[in-house]
């Protein structure tokens, strides 16, 4: 699960408990200004791809870095989900992601939350 904290105009997404061994990651720092938005999506982590490096158990657990839009190319996609109905998607420009693929505890909290902080104010 990942836990999202708002620090000045840096988004942080820091990846809790074992799956921080998982992940390989312990957290992740998007400056807001790269958030582009943010959405509920329980089948988000079924997409088939390319796993670098990271874990995969079917129906239990993936996390890590995956390549799900093709290796040549393109940006990998972080992904920590272990339940489907907890999952949100993060999209991302001019970051190391395409995007974040990740559960947290309450999805439409996190998206409100994320998608205010993409909305640039006048």
């Amino acid at each position: 699960m990942v836990k999202i904290e708002q620090q000045d105009d840096v988004v942080v997404f820091v990846v809790e408990g074992w799956h921080k061994l998982w992940a390989l990651r312990s957290e992740l720092r998007i400056p807001q200004a790269n958030i582009k938005g943010a959405r509920r999506d329980a089948q988000a982590s079924h997409a088939f791809g390319l796993r670098i490096p990271g874990t995969h158990v079917p129906g239990f657990l993936k996390a890590g870095t995956f390549y799900i839009d093709g290796f040549f190319g393109s940006k990998p996609s972080f992904i920590d989900v272990r339940h489907d109905a907890n999952t949100i998607v993060v999209d991302l420009a001019d970051e190391q992601f395409n995007r974040l693929i990740i559960e947290v505890e309450d999805p439409d909290a996190a998206v409100a939350l994320l998608t205010r902080l993409a909305t640039p104010t006048s």
